[in-house]
């Protein structure tokens, strides 16, 4: 009878740690699918941050192109108003 006791105590052992083995490997699949949600997003951040990059370099050319002809523009006007100016000048005179 002892020995029956005995079994029957090991045997609740081993389910129990049975048990327990179970729940901490599905909590090492959850925490594995974790971790490759995690650098899933991790690369596509990475995806995100070269296109972004690559954005506003572009824009950050495109600026200084219209910085270039702005100036140009500026330039032009400045000199075709001088020419207006002596021309009144001129006629005034």
């Amino acid at each position: 009878m002892a020995d029956q006791t005995a079994i029957e105590g090991a045997t609740k052992r081993l389910a129990l740690a049975l048990d327990a083995l179970d729940a901490a490997v599905e909590h090492r699949l959850e925490s594995d699918r974790g971790e490759a949600r995690l650098a899933e997003q991790v690369h596509a951040l990475g995806t995100d941050r070269a296109k972004l990059a690559a954005d506003l370099d572009a824009a950050t050319a495109r600026s200084r192109r219209l910085e270039a002809a702005n100036n140009e523009v500026a330039r032009r006007l400045d000199a075709a108003m001088d020419n207006v100016r002596s021309v009144l000048d001129a006629q005034q005179q």
